[in-house]
């Protein structure tokens, strides 16, 4: 088969997207010869001990390999300077595991402490050891389960080279991200990628023909007409999707039962019962066409 790429407006548009999205990244997937952290024992200056944290959650001026489905390769690289805007604004970021769970150590509180240099974002995290949750922490560091250190980004400012080929963050907004202690080594930015690139090989959709059903959704509106290559491709991508989207649905639900809460997605899961989507503004409600896409899905779901 043929390789079909993104035509350079559409391939800008997918790389703008990009922008302002949450992202993590891995320390070892950007240089595995840093160690990513320590962890000791201080005086806490009340008589007893305090955990400590040290290391780097992300290197600089480092390339390494990224993947997308609409993108395909590329290589990444963070700036020297990516960091400098975000921690001059004092960001809220929490020290946490895996990305989950509740902070052990907080900016705001003062108990983390993230600076930049020449190597990277080093992190400075002090802990309670009488947590059960650090302790648990510690028995898997300890155990070698966790060995690596990741943080949650999202990017504010970005270069791509003509070719499509490399992604330069010049700059990043850490506030209300997290540095974590990680379990896996592969970036999981990538990690969760390549589970999709799989899922889509084992059904037989291939990165050539989701560019090619791309393409054709931007004209569908005109054309009103989909090749039948494309509608299989499209029906396949449209299963794995709504899985997942019924798995959230079902989700949502029954945590805001759980929490006694109102679900975040009430309104809207009301609005597409009506067939209409609320405004952002309350007043004026679009047709039931621009919400076509998510009633497909749940449809889809409903029958698996």
């Amino acid at each position: 088969m043929e390789t079909i790429t993104p035509d350079s407006n559409i391939r800008a548009a997918l790389q703008e997207q990009m922008r302002g999205l949450t992202e993590t990244r891995c320390v070892r997937q950007q240089a595995e010869d840093v160690t990513p952290f320590e962890m000791r024992e201080i005086p806490n200056g009340t008589g007893g001990t305090s955990l400590s944290f040290t290391g780097y959650a992300s290197m600089v001026e480092r390339g390494y390999e990224m993947w997308s489905p609409a993108l395909g390769d590329y290589t990444e690289v963070i700036a020297r300077d990516a960091f400098t805007k975000t921690l001059r604004e004092t960001p809220d970021v929490s020290f946490k595991v895996n990305h989950d769970g509740l902070p052990m150590a907080k900016t705001s509180a003062g108990d983390l402490q993230l600076s930049s240099d020449s190597t990277g974002l080093y992190t400075e995290a002090r802990v309670n050891p009488e947590r059960a949750d650090v302790l648990l922490m510690r028995q898997a560091i300890e155990a070698g389960h966790l060995n690596e250190m990741s943080f949650a980004f999202r990017v504010t400012r970005q270069d791509w080279t003509d070719d499509g080929m490399t992604r330069r963050i010049q700059e990043v907004n850490l506030n209300k991200g997290d540095v974590s202690v990680v379990e896996f080594g592969a970036n999981p930015f990538t990690a969760g990628s390549l589970s999709l690139r799989n899922r889509l090989a084992d059904a037989g959709v291939t990165a050539e023909q989701l560019v090619a059903a791309y393409r054709a959704l931007t004209t569908f509106n005109e054309t009103r007409a989909l090749d039948p290559d494309v509608a299989a491709c499209l029906s396949t991508v449209l299963q794995l999707v709504s899985i997942a989207d019924t798995a959230v649905d079902v989700s949502q639900v029954l945590l805001s039962e759980m929490l006694g809460v109102e679900n975040p997605d009430e309104d809207q899961d009301a609005a597409l019962d009506e067939g209409t989507q609320p405004s952002d503004d309350g007043e004026a409600a679009a047709p039931r066409r621009n919400r076509l896409a998510l009633v497909q899905l749940r449809s889809v779901a409903a029958k698996r």
